[in-house]
């Protein structure tokens, strides 16, 4: 055996839950609609708890909603009028994709991810001093560490692409912040860095290969639910399509889809990634101890768009889940609350327990109203939590309002707090956060 090979084998078996798939992979063919399937009874999965999960999809302003197991089919379900061809938006998800389609322009020898992203975008196209702007590479796009302030002042926002928004906040690597705007740059560079516009290059790469029919519309992805479950499949099988490989440089996808800085342990490249041991979130600075969806397994990567857009990938359990929507709940850019929920429904079903095993302490949801919230902010609490204490942290993780309570609920006075993102924390007698929920004031 080679060095080069030996080392390729020992870079892929050491990705966490990818070192074997139980069940070789299906599948479907790249062009019409045949899709094998395979039953929840035939997997030994309970079809009660998967019918309360669909039921609660459809509360939650689902449009479509689709389970892969090893490549096969579980549910396909669509809500309204929406249809298998109707397109919607994959919001950040797609950053993901272009996570992916940096990979292999980087295999094919077009970029490094240590250039610096001026050598594609020219000079100029941030406000940063010269010598900062140098700084940012193609690496620090993918890892949301562009050092570029993700709170410019107004008429930007945070997904403004005009240089004159891009400001210097601290050295690229040194802050992690998500900034859609820096990512957004991303789509012209490979389009400079390949000679074709962004839908060409994902077509001749990704799409005409694995027959997923999107397009890009500005900086936005859309498709079929299809479409996005067959790029979650690509993923599933380690960037390879049907014995094709879309995506072969492995030490690349190793890295993207395990923590690819230490600032923030969840992120790869582009990819939200659960079972670290802290987290950080958009619109914060601070940092959250545990994973990020503690009732879905420790190994599910993520593509998770603003408004609940949803690409889980579980590995260990050969599933790929898609959800595509409205806003289940809160608008949030990525991360919300209905993750855990969907999660907890899911597992129920997949390994065929009633939903009500879950701790009595986490198994109502920490929710507030009014949404958002203004002066007052009204804590419903379970009687079984017992006595609680609330506390609310300001995005640096400061505590700036905290109280005790019990059923039926508590309230907190928001009065004199600057509008913004807040976080509540439900802690236990013995001082342990119980759960943690993101509050827009």
């Amino acid at each position: 055996m080679t060095k080069r090979l030996r080392c390729a084998l020992i870079g892929l078996l050491a990705l966490p839950g990818w070192a074997q798939t139980p069940t070789p992979l299906y599948f479907p063919p790249t062009t019409g609609p045949a899709w094998a399937s395979t039953t929840p009874q035939s997997l030994g999965w309970c079809q009660p708890p998967l019918d309360t999960l669909l039921a609660y999809l459809g509360r939650r302003h689902t449009k479509g909603f689709m389970v892969l197991k090893d490549g096969r089919v579980v549910v396909e379900q669509y809500y309204g009028t929406f249809t298998r061809d109707s397109l919607w938006y994959w919001a950040s998800a797609g950053k993901s994709l272009t996570a992916t389609l940096v990979g292999i322009a980087r295999q094919d020898g077009l970029l490094s991810l240590t250039d610096s992203a001026s050598r594609f975008l020219g000079r100029g196209w941030t406000a940063a001093p010269a010598a900062k702007e140098r700084l940012i590479t193609v690496r620090h796009q993918l890892t949301m560490t562009t050092g570029l302030d993700d709170t410019p002042p107004a008429p930007c926002d945070n997904e403004s692409t005009q240089a004159a928004c891009l400001l210097y906040r601290a050295d690229a690597g040194s802050r992690w912040a998500y900034h859609t705007g820096p990512y957004r740059k991303l789509q012209p560079l490979l389009a400079a860095a390949a000679g074709l516009s962004i839908n060409q290059y994902t077509n001749q790469k990704i799409g005409g290969v694995i027959g997923m029919g999107g397009a890009w519309a500005g900086d936005v992805y859309y498709s079929r639910l299809r479409d996005a479950a067959r790029f979650g499949l690509l993923i599933l099988a380690r960037g390879r399509w049907n014995g094709t490989a879309v995506l072969r440089d492995t030490a690349y996808f190793r890295q993207m889809t395990t923590p690819a800085q230490p600032l923030n342990r969840s992120y790869g490249y582009l990819w939200w990634l659960n079972g670290q041991p802290s987290y950080q979130l958009p619109q914060s600075q601070l940092v959250l101890p545990g994973p990020l969806v503690p009732t879905a397994p420790a190994d599910m990567i993520m593509a998770l768009g603003k408004n609940d857009q949803k690409i889980y990938v579980v590995p260990s359990l050969g599933l790929v889940v898609v959800r595509l929507g409205q806003s289940a709940g809160q608008p949030h850019l990525a991360l919300s609350s209905f993750d855990t929920e969907l999660w907890r429904r899911l597992m129920a079903a997949v390994q065929c327990r009633p939903t009500a095993a879950a701790p009595a302490a986490r198994r109502a949801p920490l929710a507030a109203y009014p949404v958002p919230a203004a002066d007052e902010l009204t804590v419903p609490l379970a009687a079984a939590w017992g006595r609680v204490r609330l506390r609310l942290l300001d995005a640096r993780g400061r505590t700036v309002r905290h109280a005790e309570g019990q059923a039926p609920g508590q309230g907190l006075s928001l009065r004199d707090l600057p509008t913004g993102p807040y976080y509540l924390q439900l802690i236990d007698r013995q001082g342990k956060v119980i759960q943690t929920s993101h509050i827009m004031h």
